[in-house]
């Protein structure tokens, strides 16, 4: 049973930083492309970045020089750093098994990234 917990959101002021954390378990997370996708209240799940099991990363145009994607498999864990954030940011960030939505993956809990002043 695949299991993937996300941390590290919070509360933070426009142009601050926040670091998400996605540990994978249950997989063997190299086998895996893992993304990063968002949620804000009336809106459709959207994704935010992805990076496949070779390393290559991509990112919405939304996010692009702001945000950066990196893996340590030898940890389980993917991280998402989130720079000079902006109120359109504040959504639940999910981390998925892919990088595109489909019917059969995996995805975490969510863990809620506020900006406000």
């Amino acid at each position: 049973q695949g299991q993937l917990v996300e941390s590290g959101g919070g509360l933070v002021q426009p142009g601050g930083s926040l670091r998400l954390s996605c540990v994978v378990s249950g997989l063997t997370l190299d086998y895996y492309a893992i993304g990063w996708f968002r949620q804000a209240p009336g809106k459709e799940r959207e994704g935010v970045s992805c990076i496949s099991n070779s390393g290559g990363t991509y990112y919405a145009d939304s996010v692009k020089g702001r945000f950066t994607i990196s893996r340590d498999n030898a940890k389980n864990t993917v991280y998402l750093q989130m720079n000079s954030l902006k109120f359109e940011d504040t959504a639940v960030y999910y981390c998925a098994t892919g990088c595109i939505i489909i019917g059969k993956m995996y995805w975490g809990q969510g863990t809620q990234v506020t900006v406000s002043s």
